[in-house]
């Protein structure tokens, strides 16, 4: 299977970089999968799990939380505001960001704020709870 360059980075650490089969990626549209050769996309990424297929069945999966990811000639770049190795993602870590999000819902000032933030909140609730599951 043809390869492309992936990275993901948050602003605390570069998380990934390197040659990869396939990436699948939480955007607020929807999953999409990213493949060599794909089309160029922005998309903005909801609460989620990044799966990266490595080949011959090895599958990493990262914990992004907002930010971008932009598919272009090179490669795929993902911009995460939080992100970390699912492996490091315990129910309390989960839990915080959830608390975080209820928070923001809270100290909105306008329904538009309101309302992203609720819709964050909403996608951390999904996350948790299908993690539990």
């Amino acid at each position: 299977m043809a390869t492309f360059t992936f990275e993901l980075v948050s602003p605390e650490r570069l998380l990934f970089s390197g040659e990869v089969e396939s990436v699948v990626v939480p955007s607020s549209e929807g999953e999409m999968t990213v493949m060599a050769g794909h089309a160029p996309v922005m998309a903005v990424l909801k609460p989620g799990v990044v799966a990266v297929s490595e080949g011959k069945g090895a599958v990493r999966r990262l914990f992004v939380r907002g930010g971008f990811a932009d598919v272009g000639p090179d490669g795929l770049t993902i911009l995460a505001e939080v992100a970390l190795p699912m492996e490091e993602l315990d129910a309390e870590t989960l839990a915080q960001h959830v608390r975080d999000a209820e928070e923001d819902v809270a100290d909105a000032k306008t329904d538009q704020a309101r309302q992203a933030a609720a819709e964050r909140l909403s996608q951390l609730t999904e996350l948790r709870d299908a993690l539990v599951h």
